[in-house]
């Protein structure tokens, strides 16, 4: 049974480095929990009597049948992700250890974390990281996949160097945008492919040790175990097709909404409130998906969206379902455009 606590990730950021925290015992000593690739994972610290934890922000949705991002699993040694249309076989001897924590309130999410089995017998270790970006509320000057890309190779700490300027890789007949880094110090390497489904920016980060060959010899593998819808490509991928509705950011402007009603909050909070919706074909709120939102602001805007009309959005004369984003409460900071409108020159 997989655990929820997620004592190790990577996360790929403006600076794109590789964290990891632990806790230290005081005046007696325990034993600490490992790294990656440890099989000693004991839980560091204990809830003291009389202590009431308090759920914070959180994501949620208003109902449990619509897929959501983050809501990819792994079954018979296979994950799949019914949001995004992705499934991928995992190699022999690899597992999920940990679940992903919730998204953040820039909607980066972490779908999965892969990593050899105790079983694993080859000397050199990897893992496979697979993140999304929402690029309707990320901090990052990105409008797709492709800049996203080269932002962060833009943008890489001294710590860093490019193995791989950005570049175009083929795997599992889609195009990603790809590039390849690492620390000379660490002796470690990280190789970034990234793509763009539903107005997200679909990275799988691979990092192995010192040998590289892995990393290439799993890219290569991914060819045979990685399916994706047909819409992922570098610059497009917004959705549209099928059962799958159109994503358009800033929809929920004056122009397209007929009727509005704004949340009343009860409690005075000064979070980032991101929230996704999908419109139906008749200008109504189907869905509701809270990246990041406590209790009450949840209801509030649950109660006042359900009010809210816009205008159908038509696609060759015919109506069909909108997904967009809208920010309550204070945005966060945003980096500035000028790298991202170089890497596209």
């Amino acid at each position: 049974m997989r655990s929820r606590r997620f004592c190790f990730v990577i996360v790929l950021t403006l600076s794109v480095p590789l964290l990891a925290w632990g806790q230290k015992a005081e005046q007696k000593i325990i034993p600490q929990n490992g790294g990656d690739f440890s099989n000693n994972t004991q839980p560091l610290t204990k809830v003291p009597e009389g202590v009431i934890l308090v759920k914070g922000a959180w994501s949620s949705a208003s109902d449990s049948m619509t897929p959501r991002p983050e809501g990819g699993s792994v079954t018979d040694n296979v994950f799949s992700n019914q949001y995004f249309g992705i499934s991928y076989a995992l190699p022999p001897d690899w597992t999920e250890k940990y679940e992903g924590p919730p998204p953040s309130d820039s909607g980066l999410y972490v779908l999965a974390q892969f990593r050899p089995a105790a079983s694993y017998k080859r000397p050199s270790r990897g893992s496979i990281l697979i993140t999304a970006q929402d690029l309707f509320f990320t901090q990052l000057p990105a409008t797709n996949a492709r800049e996203l890309i080269h932002y962060t190779n833009d943008n890489l700490q001294t710590d860093y160097k490019v193995e791989v300027p950005p570049s175009v890789l083929k795997v599992a007949g889609h195009a990603f945008s790809f590039f390849a880094y690492n620390s000379p110090v660490a002796q470690l390497h990280w190789y970034v492919l990234a793509t763009q489904i539903r107005c997200h920016a679909v990275q799988l980060v691979l990092l192995t040790s010192r040998d590289t060959r892995l990393l290439k010899t799993t890219i290569l593998d991914m060819d045979n175990r990685m399916k994706l819808p047909a819409e992922a490509s570098p610059t497009a991928g917004t959705g549209g097709g099928g059962a799958v509705p159109v994503c358009i950011k800033d929809y929920a402007s004056d122009e397209n909404v007929i009727a509005r009603v704004d949340p009343v909050f009860s409690e005075h909070r000064f979070n980032p409130v991101p929230v996704r919706i999908i419109i139906n074909k008749e200008g109504k709120v189907q869905h509701i998906h809270f990246l990041s939102a406590f209790t009450d602001q949840e209801k509030a805007i649950t109660d006042a969206l359900r009010q809210w009309k816009f205008r159908p959005y038509l696609r060759e004369g015919q109506p069909i379902e909108v997904e967009t984003g809208i920010m309550f409460g204070r945005a966060p900071y945003r980096a500035t455009p000028s790298a991202a409108n170089q890497a596209t020159q």
